[in-house]
């Protein structure tokens, strides 16, 4: 049987964490950069732990007012103090919480430039090896290969509610088409990935991408309704949903 884990991005101020964690098998929860502060942390691991879904943290550049999408926000010495405060501050709560953390995923710009970058790269790796952590990232590039170095688990991800250009990467939110309006869109690429390793690029490319999780955002419209539509075609196709590591 195929086994895959099916994500969300919570804890960033949106009304669907509830709806979602009954979802998804593993979520990464914001963590003061991008959005959330201690109380949303708080509810967010406590969620988790109420449904048994896997928790890990999602830092991100301390970027609130642009939600943490404008690349180079910050780098080097600064940036990797800044991310280890955010991540020690849940890994906190998550104690207080009796949540284990599972993963650390970057959010937004940084986990696109992360993965362009070997030395933002080894800075996130190296956090995931301080705080005893799994790296989550795309299936080829700069974060999977810092990994490697730090001998930390990574979990490759894909996502069923973005677009792909053909040399694997997202395509940019600025374009048209980049995040899927339709859920028959996203349930058809979450098949595609989960069976086969592949789905079809913007320009009508065959794309090999093998993944571990799946992403479901919990920030787009009908977040809720394109979650149950995914879970249940993955069921239906007997993909067992399970958090990595389980």
């Amino acid at each position: 049987m195929t086994r895959l884990d099916l994500n969300a991005d919570l804890g960033e101020g949106g009304p669907a964490d509830n709806d979602l964690m009954e979802i998804v098998s593993s979520c990464s929860i914001a963590c003061g950069g991008h959005a959330g502060d201690a109380k949303s942390m708080s509810a967010a691991l406590k969620l988790a732990r109420q449904h048994g879904v896997a928790a890990g943290a999602h830092p991100s550049y301390p970027d609130r007012k642009g939600f943490g999408r404008q690349s180079g926000f910050m780098a080097g010495q600064e940036l990797q103090r800044v991310l280890h405060d955010q991540v020690r501050q849940l890994s906190s709560i998550a104690g207080r919480e009796g949540v284990k953390l599972r993963h650390l995923k970057p959010h937004g710009a940084l986990y696109h430039d992360a993965n362009n970058d070997s030395a933002l790269a080894a800075i996130i790796a190296g956090l995931a090896v301080e705080f005893g952590l799994a790296l989550v990232g795309p299936p080829c590039g700069e974060l999977r290969d810092a990994a490697a170095v730090a001998g930390v688990d990574f979990v490759a991800e894909g996502f069923a509610d973005r677009a792909y250009d053909a040399d694997g990467r997202l395509v940019p939110r600025s374009e048209a088409g980049a995040v899927f309006s339709r859920p028959e869109q996203s349930v058809e690429q979450a098949l595609s990935l989960a069976l086969h390793q592949s789905t079809r690029a913007a320009n009508g490319d065959e794309l090999s991408l093998r993944v571990d999780t799946l992403c479901v955002h919990g920030d787009t419209p009908d977040a809720v309704a394109l979650a149950i539509a995914v879970r249940v075609a993955l069921i239906e196709h007997g993909v067992s949903i399970q958090a990595c590591g389980a």
